[in-house]
């Protein structure tokens, strides 16, 4: 068996430059959506409740690992744009659910349509085969971002702020 074929002989160099590409795209998509409007907590935090639907200030704190008063003072930024609004919790009278507003819906969509743009025209750029590779390594990308394995099975730690545009 090749060392390629063998999954415990990853070498480093591939996995840190594979990290850095994402990084790297990420960054530019994100600058692609407007460069400083939201930090990434922000964005994050509307892209669960779109996704997700309306929740407690709770819920979403440790969706996102971090603390609820970190959480609310998100929560507080995006209201006053804005993109979210309070509403009653429908059984317990003593919680309050977070919620889009068609502000907030309409934000999530300009982001979503300039990145997606963006990627369009980058894509375009590339020659066939180069489009074909990609192509075929989207589930594989796809498959390396989803909720499994030993990182998954440990308590999420506190997450930084991040502040910046």
């Amino acid at each position: 068996m090749s060392d390629v074929d063998d999954p415990r002989t990853v070498p480093e160099a591939d996995a840190a430059a594979l990290s850095m590409a994402v990084r790297q795209l990420f960054r530019r998509l994100r600058a692609e959506a407007e460069p400083g409007a939201f930090n990434l907590s922000e964005v994050s935090t509307l892209a669960r409740l779109d996704l997700h639907g309306p929740a407690t200030t709770a819920s979403l704190a440790r969706a996102e690992a971090m603390t609820p008063q970190s959480m609310g003072a998100i929560l507080v930024s995006l209201e006053r744009k804005g993109l979210i609004e309070r509403r009653p919790h429908p059984t317990d009278r003593r919680q309050t659910l977070l919620a889009l507003t068609a502000a907030g819906r309409c934000e999530r969509q300009r982001r979503s349509a300039a990145k997606r743009d963006w990627l369009v025209a980058a894509m375009g750029r590339l020659d066939e085969a180069e489009r074909r590779a990609l192509i075929a390594a989207i589930p594989l990308i796809a498959r390396l971002g989803e909720n499994e394995g030993p990182a998954d099975s440990r308590e999420a730690p506190p997450r930084a702020e991040h502040t910046g545009g």
